[in-house]
């Protein structure tokens, strides 16, 4: 197979979460094509699972959809370096006002690779102590808790559509052998 090659990268439009840029790909045939690319600094999501068993959600609006979702707690790094590990505590704690006793990586995933390079790394939360949330100004959630099939069936019937989501619910299926 022959290769392509960027050999160029110019900044369209610098945003709060995204940078978007124009790429020039030089294709195998020496032509010179034109890609879209979105830099984004990187994410921490975490499936947060209660003494009792049931999973913490957030119902948000997210204005890409155009609507309500419900999600696992995520955001992005506060800086291009900070440690996913970190980054997930916080939201955790900043969302649903829980502190994670434990907190193991779970997955990494990346979200758009035909256009973006964000990746998110997912960890899975313990032994969880009720403290209080921390929204940022902007922000709107609704904390809900669900069994681990409750929200199975939520992904196979459609409701759940978020792909952090799906993949780290059923990465936990799968790690708890259920």
């Amino acid at each position: 197979m022959e290769h392509m090659k960027r050999i160029g990268r110019n900044l369209v439009h610098k945003g709060a979460i995204l940078d978007f840029y124009e790429d020039e790909i030089l294709m195998p045939t020496g032509k010179v094509a034109k890609w879209d690319f979105l830099s984004h600094k990187g994410a921490a999501a975490v499936l947060a699972v209660k003494n009792d068993g049931k999973i913490l959600m957030v119902r948000q609006y997210r204005p890409a959809q155009d609507r309500e979702t419900l999600e696992i707690p995520a955001g992005a790094r506060d800086f291009a370096g900070e440690p996913t590990m970190e980054c997930a505590a916080r939201e955790l704690e900043e969302e649903t006002g829980y502190h994670a006793g434990t907190i193991e990586f779970l997955m990494t995933l990346r979200t758009g690779i035909a256009y973006c390079n964000e990746i998110i790394d997912i960890y899975l939360a313990t032994d969880l102590t009720a403290t209080h949330q921390h929204l940022d100004e902007e922000e709107f959630l609704e904390i809900k808790e669900y069994d681990l099939e409750e929200l199975c069936q939520m992904i196979y019937d459609g409701t759940l559509q978020d792909a952090k989501t799906v993949a780290s619910i059923l990465a936990y299926k799968n790690k708890i052998g259920r």
